[in-house]
């Protein structure tokens, strides 16, 4: 399983970035607004730092095919990394069909069953990302979505379309994730900074560094 960040703050896109375990970035409406920043200069930013796939999205305020179409095109002309982040709608659906058929890259995002990811895979998306934490926010097990539309997929034999792991809020859930059959998970820096961390690891240093000075000083 691969790894992209989740959000369009540059200075944690290059932290993870300078670790070296992620190959793409996505961002949604909500992400770039929190940085209060002009979209086109993000993405210009962010495909600066990460030689990889870019997710833009649409404006969430605009719900028709034809809509969706002209955005798709005007976000795939900022770089050639770029994918069109579109949401899973009928309306949607189209847009991905249209986007795909010009060469665009496409996201098909806020998946919530494997019906809807079965859809957007027929429709020709390049990617369909699955939210899991949402639905465990509902009770209701975001990994098990995960496993369905791993398996389906599987058993369809002739879908390309990868599964990306979105909603992501604990390592716990990237383990599971990997498990389930997910090509990427897309995941926040916090989780990732805290995915490098286990008390045993800490206390390991602390224990080197004590022995290397009991024999060598500081």
């Amino acid at each position: 399983m691969k790894f992209f960040i989740d959000t369009a703050k540059v200075e944690d896109i290059k932290k993870a970035n300078d670790m070296g375990v992620i190959c793409g970035v996505t961002t949604n409406p909500s992400l770039i607004a929190k940085e209060g920043r002009v979209f086109e200069e993000v993405i210009a930013e962010i495909a600066s730092i990460v030689d990889g796939p870019i997710s833009g999205e649409v404006k969430a305020t605009t719900t028709d095919a034809e809509g969706m179409i002209k955005e798709g095109r005007e976000i795939a002309k900022i770089h050639p990394n770029m994918v069109v982040k579109i949401p899973m709608t009928v309306e949607g659906l189209k847009a991905c069909k249209q986007l795909t058929s010009e060469g665009i890259k496409t996201n098909v995002t806020l998946i919530f069953t494997a019906n809807q990811a079965l859809l957007a895979a027929r429709a020709g998306a390049t990617y369909v990302s699955p939210f899991l934490g949402r639905l465990d926010d509902i009770s209701v097990r975001g990994v098990d979505l995960i496993r369905e539309i791993a398996e389906i997929f599987a058993v369809a034999g002739d879908i390309d379309t990868q599964i990306i792991a979105a909603s992501i809020r604990h390592p716990m859930h990237v383990t599971d994730c990997a498990l389930a059959g997910a090509d990427i998970a897309t995941v926040p820096y916090a989780v990732i900074e805290k995915m490098t961390k286990h008390p045993l690891t800490d206390a390991g240093i602390i224990k080197f560094q004590e022995d290397y000075k009991a024999v060598f000083g500081e």
